[in-house]
């Protein structure tokens, strides 16, 4: 099916209590895991495309990518630009038809980040396109548990931030940090549930959640979460399996025997990711949200072998 945004499926999300999986996609073979992954748990997908993956690709070659893998499944599939940090980069996904935007100016004071995230949300609205903010700032890994808390979004600031940009979700810092190679961050529960107290309708994202205790993560699915990136721990089992593969078969000149292993590996994690997010099972035959959301259980989690 076409691609399409995030607006139903986030709220839809947020209505039922689940998450949506916003995987990284950097290449044919994680697109091609995402999708297939979300297909068979009958899941809605988020696939996101970073600046990084933008310089490395090419924004025709990424957008396409994700273009040509919703086109071949009947699940809903957004394409979505994840930590866009200009005005500029923005437009270019808008114009390159990206159904889901995102600017990140955690970096930046609160005044201008108000005003660019505006600029941003104004020019995509016109659109018909969603836009992602960022409230505080999830820092990266090597931040001492004071760093964490200091750059946590304030509370105080999520009704303001909203009625002046118009954005339609949010990505809050409550705790998690970017590019932990293990789980040991715990989120700030107290802080997440008063900030989705005062924006309700607003469905919140969680950044960084590869290092984050998996408990942690399915207790923020009832206080405001709908949307969870993931990228570290695709990334990592990817590449690891990749190298295993290169160490085992050195003769091997086909490169697609080394990267069809990583592919499977990287897919049994997002069916993982899936199931504790509790969206499995949440879309239809017919590609639409169903309604009320099934039960789901949270799957039981081990490594793929």
């Amino acid at each position: 099916m076409p691609l399409v945004t995030t607006r139903e499926m986030l709220q839809a999300a947020l209505k039922g209590h689940f998450a949506v999986g916003a995987f990284n996609a950097n290449n044919m073979e994680m697109v091609q895991a995402i999708v297939e992954a979300a297909t068979e748990e009958r899941a809605p997908v988020i696939l996101q495309v970073s600046q990084g993956a933008i310089r490395y690709a090419g924004l025709p070659f990424a957008a396409g990518l994700v273009k040509i893998a919703a086109e071949n499944t009947d699940i809903p599939v957004a394409l979505h630009l994840d930590h866009g940090t200009d005005f500029d980069q923005n437009v270019l996904c808008l114009r390159a038809g990206f159904t889901s935007l995102m600017f990140d100016g955690s970096s930046l004071p609160l005044e201008e980040n108000i005003v660019i995230s505006k600029r941003v949300c104004d020019i995509a609205h016109i659109c018909g396109i969603p836009v992602e903010t960022e409230l505080g700032k999830v820092l990266k890994r090597g931040a001492t548990p004071e760093e964490v808390k200091d750059a946590m979004a304030k509370p105080e600031d999520a009704k303001r931030f909203i009625e002046e940009t118009g954005a339609d979700s949010l990505a809050v810092a409550v705790g998690s940090i970017h590019a932990l190679l293990s789980k040991t961050a715990l989120l700030d529960i107290e802080r997440l549930e008063e900030i989705h107290q005062i924006i309700p309708e607003i469905p919140l994202v969680l950044h960084g959640s590869s290092g984050v205790i998996e408990d942690s993560v399915v207790e923020a699915l009832d206080h405001g979460v709908a949307k969870v990136n993931v990228a570290t721990y695709l990334s990592q089992v990817f590449t690891f399996t990749l190298f295993e593969q290169l160490k085992q078969h050195p003769t091997v000149e086909d490169p697609r025997k080394h990267l069809v292993p990583a592919r499977d590996a990287a897919k049994e994690r997002v069916r993982e990711k899936i199931r504790l997010f509790r969206s499995n099972g949440t879309v239809t035959s017919s590609g639409s949200f169903k309604s009320p959301p099934t039960q789901h259980r949270v799957a039981d989690i081990g490594e793929p072998e």
